[in-house]
């Protein structure tokens, strides 16, 4: 029998579930001066990106605005314009970066939709390749990605912006 080992899915599985536990936490990622332990990509103005730490596909990005809101009535026009800056640009990285076939952008608003964190709306931008929807999701119930996030990041780093 061949196993698969994805060790850092523990994380996930003992993560706490409530949105209470876990509604500072895109607070406090972009307080980290060390982007690579949180994995951050890029800050903007109003916003940064990150990557996901619990992917659906190597290279799955989060555009997230540095205040928290729900929804995106409540951003203002200069953070709704900044953050569909940043998803392009999230775009544009991973073009560079992996040559992808073509992209999820999307955002779950609400627990019902989805949203893990309700009260900070963040935009998924997953990169996709033709073919890379296996058997594994839907027989095995589990997602296999080619790279770990450390590497991911260092790849993905190298074409972004330079600070300053």
């Amino acid at each position: 029998m061949n196993h698969l080992h994805a060790y850092w899915r523990m994380q996930y599985v003992k993560a706490p579930k409530t949105g209470a536990d876990k509604a500072s936490l895109f607070e406090d990622l972009p307080k980290n001066r060390d982007e690579k332990s949180v994995h951050l990509l890029h800050r903007g103005r109003t916003g940064y990106l990150v990557l996901n730490r619990y992917p659906y596909n190597a290279g799955h990005l989060l555009a997230i605005p540095y205040r928290p809101a729900g929804t995106l009535g409540e951003l203002s026009a200069d953070e709704r314009a900044d953050l569909m800056e940043l998803i392009v640009l999230a775009q544009k990285i991973l073009t560079d970066a992996l040559h992808p076939d073509g992209f999820n952008v999307g955002f779950n608003f609400g627990a019902a939709a989805g949203a893990g964190i309700p009260n900070h709306l963040h935009a998924h931008i997953v990169p996709r390749w033709e073919g890379d929807g296996n058997f594994m999701p839907v027989l095995g119930d589990t997602r296999v990605l080619s790279d770990s996030l450390d590497s991911m990041w260092e790849r993905l780093r190298a074409f972004c912006p330079k600070a300053g």
